[in-house]
């Protein structure tokens, strides 16, 4: 069926539009993760980043696309526009002005988005200002400095640079939303990650013909990856329907309701919010200690030592993030009270719970029991890479969190694609139709 649906791709001229135009945007978004900013020594630059390795310029250099390692000018990728998002999501629990904006619709919601792009200009400076001015004091491990001539001209065409990458990205963004296929920002970083790929087949097959990897070892690393994929497809795809009936009322001269429906609740509520936090604040300690002389502070390298991917105290400690992120990135998102509010204003009631209070209080119980089994599988597809590659010396070029961004992307995508084309009633990916 979804060879069958790929097929009639090409047979809807908007469709096929959509995706060559999202195709060309995706690349001119690799085509500027090349384009370096002008006063860095590359060379110097890529030697202090292979050093630096399992730290949290890892973890922004695989959102960027390479892009942070190269310095290029986009080089901040779209992670500010995220921040602000975020940021401006928690501030809508404390402003009221923001929690009617974002109750107003359609207005609403373009008022929050300008507001975004305000906060992701400022971020962008904020950070711009920071990485110019740290990559001025910073030096290959040969002692070659990364910024031959420093100096304010340095720092501002350095924050306005990045500052416009990271702008042109976010309008990149909204353009494949509007024009495109997907959403916009999910592809950009879709696309920063799988653009490893050529690099770790590349990789895989030196280790095979140097004798490092035997072919049974990549037979298990073929497999684990097709179990892992599959389990976060079966995972993403399920739903916790709650039932919903709705009374009939007379509006005007006409009867409304009367209908059963449900009320679709993820298992992962959060998607891959949590366990980018949680790899970020883990990732924290060993960038600080990759500034600092660990080993006249033999306390501080203990710490270290104990906070490094693939120890069970980091491992642990993880875990732990994750499920906290989870269930506060969930209750951010989800308000089972607002929910079971427009419910009842609505005529709808779960069949067996009365409407009000005691529909919140189920809906927010059935919630917490989603959100605790989605936090388990989460820590599992983030974890066993980790073992895989720190415990038996497996590689594994893609972490958990690369895991779910790539397929979750990959599964909306599909899903749109899927949509339009049962919308001009050709086949879908998962079940026939006819073709008219």
């Amino acid at each position: 069926m979804v060879i069958r649906g790929v097929q009639n791709i090409p047979k809807l001229p908007e469709l096929r539009k959509r995706i060559l135009f999202t195709l060309v945007m995706l690349a001119v978004y690799r085509l500027g993760c090349h384009i370096p900013t002008p006063g860095i020594d590359g060379t110097a630059l890529s030697a202090f980043f292979s050093a630096k390795q399992g730290t949290l310029f890892g973890i922004f250099d695989m959102f960027t696309g390479g892009a942070l390692k190269r310095m290029s000018v986009m080089a901040l990728g779209i992670m500010p526009y995220i921040s602000a998002a975020i940021i401006l999501e928690l501030l809508t629990m404390v402003i009221p002005h923001l929690d009617k904006l974002k109750k107003e619709g359609e207005q609403g919601r373009k008022k929050i988005t300008q507001y975004t792009r305000y906060g992701t200009v400022l971020l962008c400076f904020i950070q711009g200002f920071g990485i110019a001015f740290g990559l001025e004091n910073m030096s290959s491990p040969g002692g070659v400095m990364i910024v031959p001539v420093g100096g304010w001209d340095f720092r501002l065409l350095t924050t306005v640079t990045l500052t416009a990458g990271t702008c042109f990205l976010m309008w990149l963004g909204e353009q494949i939303t509007e024009r495109g296929i997907g959403n916009g920002i999910s592809l950009i970083i879709f696309a920063g990650i799988v653009a490893r790929l050529p690099v770790a087949v590349a990789n895989t097959f030196r280790l095979m013909s140097t004798g490092e990897l035997s072919p049974f070892f990549m037979v298990i690393i073929l497999f684990f990856m097709v179990v892992v994929v599959a389990f976060i497809v079966f995972v993403e795809s399920g739903q916790r329907r709650i039932p919903v009936q709705y009374a009939k009322r007379m509006v005007g001269r006409k009867m409304y309701g009367g209908q059963s429906s449900h009320l679709p609740l993820k298992v992962n509520s959060a998607g891959v919010i949590p366990p980018i936090f949680a790899s970020s604040v883990m990732m924290f300690p060993a960038t600080i200690a990759n500034f600092m002389n660990t080993k006249d502070i033999p306390w501080l390298q203990y710490i270290v030592t104990f906070l490094s991917p693939g120890h069970i105290v980091y491992s642990f400690l993880y875990v732990c993030l994750i499920f906290f992120f989870c269930f506060f990135y969930t209750s951010i998102q989800f308000n089972p009270v607002d929910v079971a509010d427009n419910m009842k204003k609505q005529g709808g009631y779960i069949p067996g719970i009365r409407p009000g209070k005691n529909t919140s209080e189920f809906i927010d119980r059935v919630l917490t029991r989603l959100t605790f089994s989605g936090a388990i599988y989460v820590s599992a597809v983030c974890i066993l890479p980790q073992i895989m590659i720190y415990k038996f010396n497996i590689p594994f070029y893609f972490g958990g969190t690369a895991l779910l961004i790539v397929v979750g992307v990959a599964m909306d995508t599909m899903t749109q694609i899927e949509a339009h084309l049962l919308t001009r009633h050709y086949d879908g990916f998962m079940k026939k139709g006819l073709m008219i």
